[in-house]
């Protein structure tokens, strides 16, 4: 029985080892990369609000749909919408009204505040909810906004699905987001800067590492608890900000939906990278986005 513990010590000790030599090689190689432009490093330092940098990036929704998001004059539901940068954008861009929804509560201020500031506050309104249980009405919104939040849902299925029934007869459903494949897929590039980082080193790694740096930024502990929780039996913790969403997933999922799809692409990472992109298997760290226009069919 002692050699037993004995044994199943050094085995847990020859771990932690090799987990400490794991963190301290990525945080080596971390300094390496130039830092990414994140908006809560611009936010920490003053720079740019989140909501602010989301109305900017807004701007970049309309090319990567090609000219198909059509949301002037129409009642519209913008599903993860952070600080409401981007909902603010549509309506000072054409929308007649518009719902941010969002699961996190903190955000309800700064997007209220930032609407008014631009002088829509009238025709904007902010939920906290989770998506995928909206307390909304069925068939009162003429389209639906799904901007980098399909890789974020805990149960998108049934988001889509909530997405449906809220949606008008012939409302459309818009959704863009970075596959898990992507470079910076963990969405840890605030702090961690290694593309694809999470194809080489293990979810523990990552979430160790994203702490110590964590320490280096003064609002490191709210970073960390917004991107980790503990897993269900205890033994360590998970990045719960993400769910792992591949570009083959989410066709999968939209496929079992009774959305019709009107418009379906996976965008390469740069315009000489498409022949790569375009190779299913070999090409997934070459998609930099997947993009959908899904429709709700008249009964």
């Amino acid at each position: 029985m002692n050699s037993e513990i004995r044994a199943d010590s050094g085995i847990c000790n020859e771990t932690k080892e090799k987990q400490r030599l794991a963190v301290s090689a990525l945080l080596l190689l971390n300094r390496l990369f130039p830092e990414v432009k994140h908006p809560f490093n611009l936010s920490e330092r003053g720079y740019q609000s989140y909501a602010e940098w989301e109305y900017q990036k807004a701007e970049k929704l309309y090319d990567i749909y090609d000219g198909k998001l059509a949301l002037e004059n129409k009642r519209v539901l913008d599903i993860g919408c952070g600080s409401g940068g981007k909902t603010v954008y549509f309506l000072t861009h054409g929308a007649a009204s518009a719902v941010g929804a969002d699961i996190c509560e903190k955000y309800a201020k700064d997007a209220e505040a930032f609407a008014d500031a631009q002088g829509v506050g009238d025709r904007f309104s902010f939920i906290c909810a989770d998506a995928a249980s909206l307390p909304l009405e069925s068939d009162s919104f003429d389209a639906a906004v799904m901007n980098d939040s399909a890789e974020h849902v805990g149960n998108l299925a049934g988001v889509l699905a909530e997405a449906y029934r809220v949606l008008k007869p012939n409302g459309r459903l818009y959704v863009n987001f970075p596959p898990y494949f992507h470079p910076f897929g963990a969405h840890l590039s605030d702090l961690i800067r290694i593309p694809w980082v999470h194809l080489f080193f293990s979810e523990q790694t990552l979430i160790c590492a994203y702490r110590r740096l964590a320490e280096t930024v003064g609002d490191g502990t709210e970073r960390v608890n917004f991107r980790f929780s503990p897993l269900a039996d205890g033994s360590g913790e998970y990045i719960s900000y993400i769910n792992h969403m591949t570009a083959a997933r989410f066709g999968a999922i939209v496929g079992m939906s009774d959305f019709r799809v009107l418009c379906y692409r996976e965008l390469p990472l740069r315009k000489m990278l498409a022949p790569l992109a375009a190779l299913k298997r070999v090409g997934r760290p070459f998609v930099g986005c997947v993009v959908a226009i899904l429709e709700k069919p008249k009964a």
